[in-house]
């Protein structure tokens, strides 16, 4: 179903979470929203449903980033900006909304409060209509 049609339909919730943490059953959709696979991280060990690589930030705007906290309100910015000719970020929409359980972002910054996930989850939920 196309997203334009699926806008006032009830989804659940998205959450976020770091590649590092444990996976688990509350997570429901994995997704991970890196261009890069996180270090370390093996593919049992991640247990990602889906990677949409191209939602993440472009090169070089994460390399001008570096996940500096001084910068993230002008990255925040940025990135939106990059979504909006982003084609993948309609799919997570999508997928989203036609979800029956969470969805969880997978991120593999260290910082969890200044990170590209937090950006995607606002947009998401600004187009996610609750329970």
């Amino acid at each position: 179903m196309p997203y334009e049609l699926m806008k006032g339909m009830t989804c659940m919730e998205v959450k976020i979470k770091r590649a590092y943490e444990d996976a688990s059953s509350w997570d429901g959709i994995r997704v991970l929203v890196d261009r890069i696979w996180p270090r370390g991280v093996s593919k049992e060990q991640l247990k990602i449903d889906h990677w949409m690589k191209e939602v993440a930030p472009s090169n070089e705007l994460r390399k001008w980033f570096n996940h500096d906290p001084e910068k993230f309100d002008e990255f925040k910015k940025k990135y939106k900006d990059e979504l909006q000719k982003n084609t993948q970020l309609e799919d997570l929409k999508s997928l989203v909304l036609e979800q029956r359980e969470m969805v969880t972002l997978i991120y593999g910054a260290k910082d969890e409060k200044h990170n590209q996930a937090i950006v995607l989850k606002e947009m998401l939920d600004q187009n996610n209509v609750k329970k």
